[in-house]
């Protein structure tokens, strides 16, 4: 045992569990913590600009390097300020650990404040309780190590999640003899990452008599390191892949039996042949409405087996006829290895013919590129001039949607940005946390200009703290995809989606300190990225595009999405 405080218990705990770094922001009831980072510590402090960016950057932190993702504010209104942040992570699944400082919760009756709503008291751990996995809160200093052990294991393992630790600030400065040990208390938190094999044999009997298998990865397949598991399992089928939002980068786009993201904005390709499958092999994804649509016609003519280490999800949004709960890559493994017995590879058959065609009749990413500064052009020359380990993270709305059909992923964790909740400025701190995590890699950060703006303050934290990373603002002046869906359902009738010309994003970036530049052609945009490539410092490339220019909704007749936009 050691005698210390209980903010010392907290840091050494940290670093028992590797961790590097944390994004937060100080204030009075994080004070002890702070001061034990001022001393001998590996751990890296990134002081972030907002509260809620800290939360975004731990996350991009996390979903880049497979690690948890720390982030760490102050009571009240530091705390809530965390709170998009952490709803963000528990949507997307990313192991995010969020500590908040809390007023005292034991004493003297001078001293004990937590439920009479003193200076700064929220309750997180309430707030919290929805958007996150677990939350705990120490009564006392000696409780630390366990439940920082317990956190992290939480956190991170079955379907990863955040998990806040509220510390009121009397536990942090109580001293205690304190016993660090490996313990983990996680009552009632059981996994089953194992499939039942009973399941395998069904679902190996409906993928070995399918003729138009498809296989649908979600991004539990990236989670769980899945992704050779889920090629080979394409390989013996002859399967096509097609991807959740969230799976992108879950097989390369350009294996040549990719064939891009579902949805109501997915590729035209993935859409179709999703509507034709007779046996649809569904791995890692939850089923959300912007994947599947309309219910009724999703998949109608297809046998279902969803695998997905949350049974909670198996079931919830889509009826499907073999759920096997587990681990992604052990899934796939036994499966596989079941499916290898009973098959035989397949090889130039009709169906991967017609998958080969449906690529070439409407895959946008084998149309004729325009050869004016569109999205389309600049993100398919982006991808020639990346290698193939650069992240692209990106923020919300149309740019979002340019991203995820135009530029290919080759490589899993390449591709970071906000599914499940859609957080405007979640992309450029998540840029920096990606950064921090895997500082040899380029990391761009896809923009539109408004959803910049939400976060562009942390310009400032990355120009500090040394975080290079490259912003390409696609800058058409409005609120982009509201603006789009004004003009397609509400007959362009306007209202609230005008941004104007300010601010100079040129000028805005030399404010903070970083590099600034405008371009209007392809050659421009092609030495601005060779120069930010290069550059010690963040570089915002502010591209003016036309305000009217729209993302096609690329939604084929008869693949049981909607035509219209008026269910969103």
């Amino acid at each position: 045992m050691t005698k210390t405080t209980g903010a010392n218990a907290l840091i050494q705990a940290l670093e028992k569990q590797k961790v590097d770094t944390v994004f937060g922001i100080l204030g009075g009831a994080v004070l002890p913590i702070y001061d034990v980072l001022c001393g001998n510590t590996n751990i890296r402090h990134i002081l972030a600009r907002h509260e809620q960016g800290a939360a975004h950057a731990a996350e991009g932190y996390a979903r880049a390097s497979g690690k948890p993702g720390v982030c760490m504010a102050t009571s009240g209104p530091g705390a809530t300020n965390l709170v998009t942040g952490i709803a963000n992570a528990y949507m997307d699944s990313s192991p995010v650990i969020a500590l908040t400082g809390q007023v005292p919760s034991t004493g003297a009756n001078t001293s004990y404040m937590i439920g009479r709503d003193a200076f700064q008291e929220a309750d997180i751990i309430g707030i919290t309780t929805p958007i996150t996995k677990q939350n705990y809160q120490p009564r006392s200093a000696v409780e630390i190590p366990t439940i920082v052990n317990t956190a992290f294991h939480v956190a991170t393992t079955g379907r990863p999640g955040p998990v806040l630790i509220d510390l009121p600030k009397n536990v942090q400065v109580e001293t205690a003899e304190i016993e660090f040990t490996n313990k983990i208390d996680a009552r009632g938190y059981n996994l089953i990452t194992y499939p039942d094999l009973a399941q395998i044999s069904r679902a190996v009997k409906f993928l070995a008599n399918a003729e138009k298998p498809v296989i649908l990865a979600g991004g539990g397949i990236i989670i769980a390191g899945a992704s050779d598991e889920l090629a080979q399992m394409s390989d013996l089928l002859m399967a096509p892949v097609a991807t959740t939002f969230m799976g992108k980068g879950a097989i390369s786009e350009a294996h040549p039996m990719s064939v891009g993201s579902i949805g109501m904005h997915g590729n035209p390709a993935a859409n179709r042949l999703m509507s034709e499958a007779d046996v649809l092999l569904a791995v890692g994804t939850r089923f959300s409405d912007r994947a599947t649509a309309n219910l009724d016609t999703f998949c109608a003519g297809a046998k279902i087996i969803h695998v997905d280490i949350d049974a909670a999800e198996i079931g919830k949004n889509v009826d499907v006829d073999i759920p096997i709960v587990g681990d992604a890559k052990t899934t796939l493994k036994v499966l596989h290895e079941a499916l290898t017995k009973k098959l035989q590879k397949k090889t130039n058959s009709a169906w991967s013919k017609r998958v080969k065609e449906t690529k070439e009749q409407l895959s946008p990413l084998m149309k004729e590129l325009p050869k004016d500064v569109a999205p389309k052009m600049l993100l398919t020359e982006l991808r020639k001039m990346l290698p193939e380990n650069a992240i692209i993270t990106t923020e919300v709305g149309q740019n979002q949607m340019w991203s995820a059909l135009y530029f290919r992923s080759l490589k899993p964790r390449t591709f970071i940005s906000s599914g499940g909740l859609g957080t405007m400025g979640f992309g450029f701190p998540a840029a920096l946390g990606a950064k921090v995590a895997c500082p040899d890699r380029p990391v761009v950060d896809i923009a539109g200009d408004g959803s910049f703006l939400m976060t562009e303050n942390e310009l400032a934290c990355s120009v500090e703290e040394d975080i290079p990373v490259i912003v390409i603002v696609l800058n058409n002046s409005v609120l982009g995809m509201v603006a789009q869906w004004q003009r397609m359902l509400y007959k362009r009738r306007y209202m609230a989606v005008n941004l104007g010309k300010s601010p100079d994003f040129v000028k805005l970036a030399e404010a903070y300190g970083a590099q600034g530049v405008r371009v209007v052609s392809m050659p421009e945009f092609q030495t601005a990225i060779k120069k930010a490539l290069k550059s010690k410092v963040t570089t915002v490339i502010d591209v003016p595009i036309g305000s009217e220019e729209d993302v096609v909704p690329f939604v084929p007749p008869g693949c049981g999405l909607p035509q219209q936009r008026g269910d969103y």
